[in-house]
């Protein structure tokens, strides 16, 4: 089937400035659904606060505006432009709750514009702590045990230690692990100040649990594809941000990684996304095979570029041409020429992310690593095993070496000894310098002219160490021409 014929323009929302937890990664997927939506003949238009971003150069949109993003200033431009659909999906938590809001004010309704990628009912299930649970709950699956909490005077009765996640934020902003009773009080007044909504979830701790992540794409032919699969070497209790992250997954059984797929495919049905890409965040408690859905985002995320670039699959592409009416059978799939998206990738190599840290930047700044993200940067890896990407990975960061291993250089994690999965140490070795043929002399150390300056100032021998080695040499030759045997 054909794209909507229905649509001309469509308007898509940017994700504003670049801030921790929302970057370049959102750039890059609005470039590409301006590409597609461009190359069939849709009207596009951007909005977008930030100038310094690559989807408000001139020639990827029909119409830009560098307009604040709230809800009077993109209303005004939905007002002039009167667009047939709005995209929110690729602007990150930004552009998703700015629709929520213009769906809110019916300021759509009253404009004609329709919400396409995530219908608002999608994106309250999502986003909304207490309908996620219930959607989970609802295909058999589990979450944290937990309370919705918009007021302090709701917490009687609550245990600690225990985690406060906000509604409708960025990068787990304003949330965090509690240990006592008075943290979590003020961790919950942070919690409901942040959130758009005032509204937080507490629930209780699986610090130290294996995570993993899974990039789903679904069409409303109900046809869904597993991307990716991501694996978090630091357990629960890090935001995945912060995280050092492989994939696909390493440590997974196949019976294992197959119940992770079907509990991903049955909860982006019951949220009931059908137009685009999602992230879902799995917790799973290694010896017992523990199962808790963390939360999802029903769009493209820091996850989805990151997956995209692994595996060559154009999330954010496919996200765009589903949200105009095609379907995963009929998107070509780049990468090969000759299969469609509804194909899934595999990976015969390894991917590592790592986190890039400037806490140097930042004098008074906190280095305890918890739910709240606070990398500025991340860099991906490729190789044949994961100890050839995983150094690629941690090289690639630009650290110096002299900062590499530095006390304050790293951040520390807020995970406690006891609460971290019995993960057997790897110490890294690297490997010794050999010859590049058998047989081969060994290399001569070259002299530069520091080590003649060095060799030519050290201090010259004396007299007694001098008769020493001459003795010694002496000795030796008699030593060997006693041993000698004269031919006949």
């Amino acid at each position: 089937m054909p794209r909507r014929r229905d649509l001309e323009s469509i308007c898509l929302i940017g994700s504003g400035p670049i801030v921790i937890g929302q970057a370049c990664e959102f750039d890059y997927a609005g470039c590409q659904a301006l590409k597609v939506l461009r190359e069939d003949g849709f009207r596009t238009i951007v909005v977008n606060s930030n100038p310094a971003t690559i989807m408000t150069d001139p020639g990827f949109a029909d119409r830009t505006y560098l307009e604040p993003l709230d809800l009077d200033g993109v209303t005004d431009v939905l007002a002039r432009e009167r667009p047939d659909a709005l995209l929110p999906t690729m602007g990150g938590q930004t552009a998703l709750n700015l629709a929520r809001e213009l769906a809110e004010a019916d300021v759509l309704d009253e404009l004609a514009v329709e919400l396409i990628g995530a219908p608002l009912d999608v994106i309250r299930r999502a986003e909304d702590r207490e309908l996620f649970r219930d959607a989970v709950r609802s295909v058999g699956l589990r979450t944290p045990n937990s309370r919705i909490v918009t007021d302090v005077a709701q917490l009687a009765g609550l245990a600690t230690p225990a985690v406060v996640r906000p509604a409708f934020t960025l990068g787990g902003h304003g949330g965090g692990f509690v240990e006592t009773v008075d943290q979590l009080h003020r961790q919950v007044e942070l919690g409901i100040f942040e959130s758009p909504i005032g509204q937080v979830l507490v629930e209780e701790s699986v610090r130290g649990w294996d995570e993993f992540e899974l990039e789903v794409v679904r069409d409303r032919k109900d046809n869904v594809v597993i991307v990716c699969s991501i694996e978090n070497i630091d357990p629960m209790g890090i935001h995945t941000g912060d995280s050092v992250t492989v994939a696909p997954q390493m440590t997974l059984s196949d019976h294992a990684y197959q119940e992770l797929r079907d509990a991903a495919t049955a909860v982006v049905r019951a949220v009931g996304v059908e137009c685009g890409g999602s992230n879902i965040q799995f917790a799973r408690e290694r010896d017992t095979g523990e199962l808790r859905v963390i939360e999802m985002n029903p769009r493209v995320s820091r996850s989805s570029a990151l997956a995209s670039k692994a595996t060559g699959y154009p999330i954010a592409k496919v996200a765009a041409k589903l949200a105009v009416g095609y379907t995963l059978d009929e998107i070509p799939n780049d990468l090969t020429g000759t299969t469609p998206a509804s194909f899934e990738p595999t990976l015969d190599y390894v991917v590592v992310k790592f986190p890039r840290f400037a806490f140097e930047k930042f004098p008074g700044a906190d280095t305890t690593l918890g739910t709240q993200m606070k990398s500025v940067g991340e860099a991906m890896g490729i190789g044949r095993t994961f100890v050839e990407a995983f150094r690629k990975a941690r090289r690639s960061r630009a650290v110096p070496r002299r900062k590499l291993f530095a006390q304050s250089a790293e951040p520390t994690a807020c995970v406690p000894p006891t609460a971290v999965s019995t993960r057997a140490p790897v110490r890294w070795r690297l490997p010794r310098r050999t010859t590049t043929r058998p047989g081969a002399r060994p290399m001569r150390r070259r002299r530069t002219a520091r080590s003649r300056a060095s060799s030519s100032s050290a201090p010259a021998r004396t007299a007694s160490a001098r008769e020493s080695s001459s003795t010694t040499a002496a000795c030796t030759r008699r030593r060997a021409s006693a041993r000698s045997v004269t031919k006949p």
